[in-house]
């Protein structure tokens, strides 16, 4: 992120209009193509309207005003998924009653957003624009995207698909109640592989030219939860440790 001061008439409220217009803009071409009803509308704007809202507290309390160029990349992203928000929430207000196959334009969209969580890491590094915020909104977007995919393959595979999008909000429902969950974990490859295929698997299963979808769709979610349950196990043994070692300081016993 850049620290550029705000004063109302500087780049940063210029760039989010922009943003919002590009966002009013797909959610157009959307309604002139696939369909989008009232339900879709509401949500694609209601999708914008938060993200924007909350990503600009982000911003202010990190003490910066102006996202850098990987941020411009996951903003991107994030009207991408707008798109594909308002056209899960259109069939949803339909009461489920779509097909299981999103429109082939959506899951352009869809793809194209899992294909650009690839680029923005990247241009991060190479710009030396790494941040804590940057990699917290790519974080979001990706989460949030995970979610609505889970809900369009929910209303033909089963609720219980949501397990895919909702446990990632559920492990951070926990951490408020449990503060170690909170620590930082260390990298890891498998915790990047899972993640990434939630979405792909997600996004396939959302066009819907996989068989047995049921069956991929508990695979993808055995997965999830096993890395899930590694970190956690990861965390509380790094509790113990701290709390063993916290101990012997106030002991005065050595400790390794």
């Amino acid at each position: 992120m850049m620290d550029v001061p705000d004063d109302g008439t500087g780049p940063a409220p210029r760039e989010r209009a922009l943003w919002a217009g590009a966002q009013v803009g797909l959610l157009g071409v959307l309604a002139a193509t696939t369909g989008l009803g009232a339900a879709g509308w509401l949500a694609g704007l209601g999708y914008a309207g938060a993200s924007w809202l909350l990503l600009g507290r982000s911003m202010r309390r990190a003490g910066t005003r102006v996202p850098g160029p990987a941020d411009r990349v996951t903003a991107a992203r994030m009207v991408l998924v707008g798109g594909v928000t308002a056209s899960v929430a259109d069939q949803l207000g339909q009461a489920g009653q779509a097909g299981p196959a999103l429109p082939p334009l959506v899951l352009a969209l869809t793809a194209t957003a899992l294909a650009l969580d690839l680029a923005d890491g990247r241009v991060a590094r190479r710009t030396g624009t790494e941040s804590a915020l940057g990699a917290r909104f790519d974080m979001e977007v990706d989460a949030f995207l995970i979610l609505v995919l889970s809900g369009h393959v929910a209303l033909s595979t089963g609720p219980w698909v949501l397990g895919i999008g909702g446990l990632r909000y559920a492990f951070v429902a926990a951490s408020w109640a449990l503060p170690w969950l909170r620590a930082d974990l260390p990298p890891s490859v498998l915790r990047k592989a899972v993640a990434a295929l939630q979405g792909i698997v997600l996004a396939v299963l959302a066009s819907g030219l996989l068989p047995y979808p049921a069956v991929v769709a508990g695979f993808a979610l055995a997965a999830l939860a096993f890395s899930f349950g590694r970190d956690c196990a990861w965390l509380w043994r790094r509790r113990r440790a701290a709390g063993s070692m916290t101990v012997c300081r106030a002991e005065g016993l050595p400790h390794a």
